[in-house]
């Protein structure tokens, strides 16, 4: 047999080679990944409005791979003015929610099996919109001036203006939805979102501040991570990986927020990036993550203590009833795992 021969009938051999090592590569990668995906755990957590900055952390943790990192797989749902987290929670449709600290005593109350394990924003961003010039610099001097507040904070925080500030009902205003009566009138203050507001007013070349009810003694809790009590009960190595990775993902987006941002604006397209970058100074600036007892970078950090006294406010406010178990309202096992110190 000849050189050329025996190179012609090796040659479909060398190639059968390479093909069945090309489709056994291809094989062992599919099933690789396939034990990848059946190690993480499906888990959804939902967010309390279209995507944005003051989201970030969960963003950051989904784009950077740190859910991955602790064994889940997590779908982020946008919420919005007709979703209602506690329902979906509640209902089992998600696993987690973001929330506040008033809404778990409220579920106490209700009697629905919402638990907070992690608190995120130290400081709620909620604040009033005031003109400069007006002399109003603290929340007290805002007595008897006009006060455009929607219903949610008319259940939430005035009541406890009233009884700390002596505000009385016939402060409030209507309130739509735009700061255009705001604009026009300068004796009025406007709810706002401090992480938020000096980005329109300027926008609007309005000469205005916010003052953050977070500073005036507003000890609410925001941006909770929230979650029921049987996945606290059946899956507390979910509820651990959940809060230590969204913690995580927090640190990461203000170290470095564009892989977050990409997510944030495919889920919302209309998010701008100068009011991301806005929103990202005031966090920061303002002390809305690390501030008390998160200072020295403890993410998501509750105590008994602020818990307690936030629940003596509402009372105090007529909100809650002096009996309520308050205490069922969060769970600090998880929290206090990540920074045992404490």
């Amino acid at each position: 047999m000849s050189t050329l021969k025996r190179r012609t009938l090796k040659q479909p051999i060398l190639k059968r080679r390479w093909w069945l090592d090309a489709a056994l590569a291809l094989a062992g990668l599919c099933l690789s990944v396939t034990a990848v995906a059946e190690e993480l755990t499906p888990v959804t957590v939902s967010t309390t409005w279209y995507a944005q900055a003051e989201h970030g952390g969960l963003y950051a943790a989904k784009a950077m791979g740190l859910y991955q990192k602790h064994g889940l797989d997590v779908t982020i749902k946008m919420g919005g003015p007709q979703v209602n987290n506690v329902q979906l929670l509640v209902g089992g449709v998600t696993d987690f929610s973001m929330g506040y600290s008033l809404q778990s005593f409220n579920a106490v109350k209700q009697g629905l099996p919402l638990v907070t394990v992690a608190a995120f924003f130290q400081k709620d961003p909620q604040s009033l919109m005031v003109h400069e010039g007006q002399g109003y610099h603290t929340i007290a001097d805002l007595k008897g001036a006009g006060l455009r507040i929607p219903t949610a904070g008319r259940v939430a925080y005035w009541p406890w203006l009233k009884a700390k500030y002596g505000f009385t009902d016939d402060q409030l205003r209507p309130y739509d939805y735009t700061i255009g009566p705001f604009i026009t009138d300068p004796k009025v203050a406007q709810q706002g979102y401090i992480t938020n507001d000096g980005y329109f007013l300027r926008k609007e070349n309005v000469a205005a501040k916010s003052l953050l009810l977070a500073d005036a003694g507003w000890e609410a809790y925001s941006a909770t991570l929230d979650t029921t009590r049987e996945m606290i009960e059946k899956h507390p190595e979910v509820v651990q990986a959940m809060v230590a990775a969204t913690a995580e993902g927090w640190k990461a987006y203000f170290e470095d927020p564009r892989p977050a941002n990409s997510l944030i604006k495919a889920d919302n397209p209309q998010m701008e990036d100068a009011l991301i970058a806005y929103s990202i100074d005031k966090m920061q600036s303002e002390g809305i993550l690390l501030s008390g007892d998160a200072e020295g970078g403890r993410y998501g950090i509750m105590s008994d203590r602020r818990w307690r006294e936030f629940y003596r406010q509402m009372v105090d406010a007529g909100t809650l009833p002096d009996d309520l178990d308050y205490q069922k309202a969060y769970d600090l096992r998880f929290v206090r795992a990540l920074y045992p110190e404490d």
